[in-house]
């Protein structure tokens, strides 16, 4: 047999396999196709997500970076003496994979006011502040400041190194079971105006912190 007469044997087998697969190449093809296809697919969604959890992206719309971003930036958790930065994401966005799936749909709401221009402006910005604002407090309420205790451990606190004032008011407000936020809440961005907040709320003075 000729060698081009060989090669056309070959191909016309390979083409006969082709259209015509047993079940067992068949079955294995589909289950090999189906691996790669689905670690593609888990690696592009795990990337994507990975992609929308960083500052970078929280601050891409001028809404986010023209009114909270600015005041973050006077705070401690963006600049202190440790060098520790506590990022938009480390607050907002929780840490475990089911939570951060469900704030992640969550935040299809705000892609859609992004749309609508509802804060568009700095004059609507601060007057939706409040709404806004109690929108997260409830949030961090409801998980018991979830996001605040990855980096501030109730257990993990030395007492004998806080001021006087803090000290108390950390004993007290764990033995009445408060959370991070009923007294921390103007610890990152400016309270909203006309709010009726406890001195202590504020870190004493209402002002940012």
């Amino acid at each position: 047999m000729s060698s081009a007469n060989a090669d056309k044997n070959i191909l016309a087998r390979w083409w006969g396999a082709l259209k015509r697969p047993s079940t067992r190449y068949a079955a294995g093809s589909l289950l090999g196709i189906g691996i790669v296809a689905g670690i593609v697919l888990w690696g592009g969604f795990n990337t994507a997500m990975e992609a929308t959890n960083t500052e970078q992206f929280c601050i891409s719309c001028h809404e986010m970076e023209e009114n909270v971003y600015r005041e973050y930036q006077n705070t401690i958790h963006y600049n202190n003496r440790s060098g520790v930065r506590a990022t938009c994401p480390d607050c907002h966005v929780p840490k475990e994979w089911t939570h951060k799936i469900v704030r992640k749909i969550q935040a299809s709401n705000e892609v859609w006011h992004k749309l609508l221009g509802s804060i568009d402006t700095p004059e609507k910005f601060e007057a939706k502040r409040l709404q806004l604002a109690r929108n997260v407090w409830h949030a961090m309420k409801k998980t018991d400041s979830r996001e605040c205790r990855n980096c501030h451990d109730f257990k993990s606190m030395d007492y004998t190194k806080q001021g006087r004032r803090g000290r108390m008011q950390h004993i007290e407000g764990f033995d009445e079971g408060k959370t991070c936020i009923d007294c921390h809440k103007g610890i990152a961005h400016s309270l909203p105006a006309m709010v009726e907040v406890d001195p202590s709320a504020a870190m004493g003075d209402g002002k940012r912190h």
